[in-house]
């Protein structure tokens, strides 16, 4: 047997966040968020803004660090701990949004250690206090649709892709104004994350029926509009965070490929940002791929 899952809830479009105002029958919602941006193009105050009309209490953890830590991921269970919100609603990059995953599955389960989910798949059953909410502002790493978040241990300078259907989000919101505030180099790098991700799951061990039209869409967008994303083009920008979504729909069920499994080690121990990492590795890993998967990288072709 297989499993395929997605968020229950997807809103995409301009504006989409506006969709939270029907959000009820909530009482507390924690908001994680990375750095400045989101507080610069005024989405954070925005998200506050909407999350308050609903009549819910809100409190922001801010500062979560590119490539999160285990220790930021603690301070922010411990925070979540304290207020005890219903609701969590992460937006910002990839690595927001992973940290908050984390944090979720210690906000409920206090007891529990690192250690303890590292195995992929052996979280225990979540959504006892809360539920959790991804708006993503960046076109990449698509974790608002997938069962996946990336943890960084500096002391031992591993990444831990943490794996289980569990942390998969409830909803996930697709704002098209949002991923026009990225500079070139990030969308070229996410971009690149978003390829590599419909790539390795149209060739993964367990790709599907399900899977595999998810990733051709998404690789033919790509292929359609990241270099005009690249260049600004407000549209384009709109159409490559669709496709990212679409690739994360696909791996988070495909899985993904031995690309991944060296960048993720490469570029913790050398500081290569993720996707740029993905793209040196990728024509390498097609290389050696192709004596088993010829026929579909033909078809990508």
């Amino acid at each position: 047997m297989a499993r395929f899952t997605l968020p229950r809830d997807l809103y995409f479009g301009k504006n989409a966040m506006d969709e939270l105002k029907n959000l009820k029958g909530h009482q507390r919602a924690m908001i994680v968020t990375g750095g400045t941006s989101m507080q610069k193009f005024g989405f954070l105050a925005r998200l506050e803004e909407i999350l308050k009309e609903t009549g819910m209490q809100v409190k922001t953890f801010a500062g979560v660090e590119p490539d999160p830590s285990v220790e930021t991921v603690m301070a922010g269970a411990k925070a979540m701990q304290e207020f005890k919100p219903d609701v969590i609603v992460s937006i910002g990059g990839g690595s927001p949004i992973d940290a908050a995953k984390a944090m979720w599955v210690f906000y409920e389960y206090p007891n529990l250690t690192f250690e303890d989910i590292k195995t992929p798949f052996s979280m225990p059953a979540l959504r006892k206090k809360a539920i959790f909410v991804a708006i993503p502002s960046t076109s990449g790493t698509a974790t608002e649709v997938t069962a996946f978040s990336v943890i960084t241990d500096y002391s031992t300078k591993i990444k831990y892709p943490l794996a289980d259907f569990e942390i998969t989000p409830d909803i996930a919101i697709l704002d098209s104004s949002i991923p026009m505030t990225m500079p070139p180099k990030l969308v070229a790098h996410t971009g690149m994350d978003a390829l590599t991700h419909a790539i390795e799951a149209y060739v993964a061990s367990a790709r599907s029926h399900f899977s595999d039209p998810l990733a051709l869409e998404a690789i033919s967008m790509c292929f359609d509009h990241l270099l005009d994303s690249y260049n600004g083009n407000e549209e384009a920008r709109g159409e490559m965070h669709i496709a990212q979504c679409l690739a994360g729909m696909a791996f988070s069920n495909a899985l993904l490929g031995i690309t991944h499994s060296l960048a993720h080690k490469i570029g913790a121990q050398f500081e290569i940002p993720h996707g740029c990492c993905n793209a040196i590795l990728l024509p390498y890993v097609i290389q050696y791929n192709s004596k088993n998967s010829l026929k579909e990288y033909a078809q990508i072709a």
